[in-house]
């Protein structure tokens, strides 16, 4: 795969299940290096295996949802420089109907039980700001005063003048008269023009909403109200503006409503001070009258991914378990926990109806697709990644390599083709509580192509191996975990002579960025490095990183003393190989300003150092930037390698 095939990337979403189960609707995106924008639309996918249909023909159609009765299918629709809203459509076809014009744009959309309605998220601007005045640019807005420590957010920018709040809007009938533009009457007047019928706005004050669902037929909601949330991550369930749960330590993902009125969460205990959120994994309660009851143990069971939620069928709840490098699907229900899929997948989306159960998943030969759960067995309905098979992938070959203090480190090895030697990368995580996994990995096979080995592993402090795994490097970042990445690269170079151990490049993002600077300033094998977005100076971080108010403190401790002995930022000056700093102008989660001085630092030490910047981008290029930017990444990434090894 080639850093241009980007564009074969087809990511799936979560499926929406016809109430009948005759078949699901899923949005299909990719990079488009043309549009230089992700696109896609929604497709049709029977479960009779008789294959899948394009349905709409939107720029950018996302977020498919059936409504209960099985009569509409709801989604949000982006044009290009406009913000996306919702739409709907008659799901037996035909043109879809607008239904919000939403100045910000709208997310996270909710039918309400009887098909009538649809509640859903969107931020508010304050007026005088983000084009709420015509000709009043950025520049030209009043100051901004803030009071607290949450006002920023990576890939939104300022938050605390354009609140996510909660609306509710009525759905036409699929056949009702469109709403047609007035012509001008002769005195000069024109008819009353509604485009979109009129939305009700439910939430007000300043603080941001999330997951809007329904309980019953009243709309509920997640926010923090409480005076302290300026200094903790916790927030609570409300329906119709009161606390459905007490203000405790939990910190809630989602919920869902089961069709007996029972309400189940994915909810993260913090503990006693609010922010606990290292190595913690959330797990799934029941919200009884009595309060929160938990149904998981997060010491062994992890529903903590990105993306991961709750599907109920009946009196069974399902959910997604992050583990060793997978995402298995696993069923709650009466009898206890039981484990509906295994072996080398990550399920993405899942939707049920009856004993039906579809979901969308990724392994080692698709990035996205779509299956029905057939004892045990997702039985593929759909092969999107077919056209970026045809162009060549490579498998990894999974590994375990107990490191230098009998602690096993799992991860995986891909190889080029040809015999070898290839000069090998090793290549570090973000997070740090998250983790390489099973799925067909863009990175790894982009570097594969060019000629290069790729070692990459879930050290300690990575996501998917239990809690205890996850915690280890609190209060000492740079220490195990970096003992863990070498020992596996030491352990991969001694059991596959393939890899040349005197052609060695090391690479990270985000926490990767930090590990890989760090590493490179304590063992100096390495002929390059490539240093990503990364988090390079805890003390800086706080105050410019949207985070910064907590994470560095429960990383990395309040000790002045302890924070230098794990700041790469302060050992800079040890570094000496050759190293390719990469970083977005507009990052907000690892400012730039974290790049430029760790920068400046090697280079007037007189390392062989460059910088690429990216206008316009922010911590999530290499995820979801611009297409032509992504490759362009690649492109200076292979060039700086190729250069030195």
């Amino acid at each position: 795969m080639r850093a241009t095939e980007i564009e074969k990337l087809y990511s799936v979403s979560r499926p929406s299940l016809s109430p009948d189960a005759s078949r699901a609707v899923v949005s299909v995106t990719h990079p488009s290096l043309d549009a230089d924008a992700d696109v896609g639309q929604l497709w049709s996918v029977p479960l009779d295996g008789s294959g899948a249909s394009r349905i709409t023909r939107g720029r950018l159609d996302t977020a498919p949802t059936f409504s209960p009765d099985g009569l509409g299918i709801a989604f949000i629709r982006t044009l290009r420089g406009a913000a996306p809203q919702l739409y709907v459509m008659d799901a037996r076809g035909g043109e879809p109907q607008r239904l919000t014009d939403a100045k910000l744009g709208v997310s996270d959309i909710q039918w309400s039980p009887d098909s009538a309605r649809i509640a859903y998220i969107s931020r508010v601007p304050e007026q005088g700001r983000y084009g709420t005045v015509d000709d009043l640019g950025a520049s030209a807005e009043p100051p901004r005063r803030f009071t607290g420590l949450n006002y920023k957010s990576n890939g939104i920018g300022y938050t605390n003048d354009r609140r996510a709040h909660v609306f509710i809007v009525d759905v036409p009938p699929a056949d009702s008269e469109p709403a047609y533009e007035g012509a001008p009457l002769a005195d000069g007047s024109t008819p009353d023009h509604h485009p979109v019928p009129k939305s009700t706005q439910l939430t007000s004050g300043d603080v941001d909403h999330s997951c809007v669902r329904f309980i019953g037929d009243t709309v509920a909601w997640i926010s923090a109200q409480h005076e302290s949330r300026d200094a903790d991550l916790l927030d609570q369930i409300w329906v119709d503006s009161q606390p459905l749960t007490p203000l405790s330590s939990l910190s809630y993902s989602s919920f869902e409503t089961a069709a007996d009125g029972a309400v189940y969460a994915i909810a993260t205990d913090m503990g006693e001070s609010g922010v606990g959120f290292v190595g913690t994994n959330p797990a799934l309660y029941r919200l009884d009258s009595t309060g929160p009851v938990r149904l998981t143990d997060p010491d062994s069971v992890d529903p903590g991914e990105v993306g991961s939620h709750l599907a109920i069928a009946g009196d069974t709840v399902l959910l997604q378990d992050r583990t060793h490098g997978t995402r298995q699907l696993l069923s709650v229900a009466h009898g206890g926990l039981s484990a509906l899929t295994s072996g080398a997948i990550e399920i993405e989306g899942q939707a049920a109806s009856g004993d039906t159960i579809v979901v969308t998943y990724s392994s080692p030969t698709t990035f996205g697709d779509v299956g029905r759960l057939n004892d045990g067995v997702v039985e593929p309905l759909t092969d999107f990644s077919a056209v970026l098979r045809d162009v060549g992938i490579r498998i990894a070959t999974e590994s375990t390599v107990d490191g230098r203090d009998g602690y096993p480190v799992h991860g995986w090895i891909m190889t080029p083709a040809g015999e070898g030697p290839h000069p090998t990368l090793l290549m570090i995580h973000g997070g740090p509580f998250a983790a390489y996994s099973v799925h067909l990995f863009d990175e790894a096979q982009v570097y594969a192509d060019g000629g290069y080995a790729v070692v990459f592993c879930n050290p300690r402090g990575s996501a998917g191996y239990g809690q205890q795994h996850g915690r280890a490097i609190t209060g000492a970042m740079g220490t195990v975990d970096m003992d863990d990445v070498l020992d596996f690269l030491d352990g991969a170079l001694a059991a596959h002579p393939e890899l040349d151990a005197t052609r060695l490049g090391i690479l990270g993002g985000s926490y990767g960025g930090y590990l890989t600077a760090w590493t490179i300033a304590h063992d100096h094998r390495f002929a390059a490095a490539v240093v990503e977005r990364g988090f390079l100076d805890p003390e800086a971080f706080v105050g410019s990183s949207d985070i910064g108010w907590f994470f560095p403190q429960q990383y990395n401790g309040t000790d002045h003393e302890s924070i230098r002995a794990q700041s790469p930022q302060a050992v800079a000056r040890l570094v000496t190989t050759p190293t390719l700093v990469v970083h977005s102008e507009d990052d907000l989660r690892c400012p730039i300003s974290q790049a430029e001085t760790w920068f400046a630092t090697v280079k007037l030490n007189g390392v062989a150092s460059e910088m690429l910047v990216f206008p316009g981008e922010n911590h999530e290029l290499s995820r979801s930037g611009s297409p032509r930017h992504r490759v362009q990444r690649f492109d200076a990434i292979l060039e700086w390698f190729g250069r030195y090894l």
